[in-house]
């Protein structure tokens, strides 16, 4: 006895006519999840990275954290601003630093290198390094002091002088860009800020190394001339 046979449902004459594919069947979720109606577990408060009253808002850091985060910002595009003037004129950053700072001291008196070093908060065995390598390049002299002879007087050659004013119209508009943003009022106010920042870091600094356990070595080459040159500072 022959069995029949059935044609499958996409070859059944009525679907070749209708040229209609079979839906599937939608499948049912095992189980619905929660979505929307659920209450979204809130997380625990990270630990307060400070505890002065005067850097929380409502018992919060969030503010300061974002100071923090914001001035790492501004530091590195400044470098890079600092970077792009000294290699307009051949030089690289500190150099230009130091061969502009000078210029600029020079004109309120005489510069020695421990006046240099303090003004840009440096060792002045690094700003000894920099100047060295201008002198040896034209850019920088050193004269003695007529008064003290141990004393060596920092100046700018004529042809530092002519590097710098080759940089000045480009340095001037860059600048009046970069800062346009501040008032005069808050122009001197983020100045002695500034000011007071850099020696409470240098506290902080302090305190840093006198917390860290003993035998821990954290020292690095002083390769920015920061002080003091046993670790690096970040400035």
């Amino acid at each position: 006895m022959s069995r029949s046979k059935v044609a499958p449902l996409s070859k059944t004459p009525a679907l070749r006519r209708s040229g209609k594919a079979v839906a599937k069947p939608e499948a049912k979720p095992i189980a619905k999840l929660a979505g929307k109606s659920a209450v979204k577990a809130k997380l625990p408060a990270p630990a307060l990275t400070t505890s002065r009253k005067a850097l929380l808002v409502d018992g919060s850091d969030h503010a300061f954290r974002q100071l923090v985060h914001t001035l790492l910002a501004f530091l590195a595009r400044h470098e890079t601003v600092r970077e792009g003037h000294a290699a307009a004129i051949g030089l690289a950053g500190i150099e230009y630093t130091v061969l502009i700072s000078v210029k600029y001291l020079a004109a309120e008196g005489d510069v020695s290198v421990r006046e240099l070093a303090a003004h840009l908060h440096l060792s002045g065995a690094f700003v000894t390094t920099v100047s060295n390598k201008l002198q040896q390049m034209g850019l920088l002299d050193k004269l003695v002091d007529p008064a003290d002879r141990r004393r060596l007087r920092l100046t700018v050659t004529q042809a530092g002088e002519a590097l710098l004013a080759s940089l000045n119209p480009t340095q001037r508009q860059v600048n009046d860009v970069q800062f346009d943003c501040l008032s005069a009022d808050e122009f001197h106010q983020l100045l002695g800020s500034v000011e007071r920042l850099v020696e409470s870091s240098e506290r902080a600094i302090a305190l840093q190394r006198y917390l860290q356990p003993r035998g821990l070595d954290t020292s690095v080459p002083a390769d920015d001339g920061t002080k003091p040159a046993r670790r690096k500072k970040i400035i």
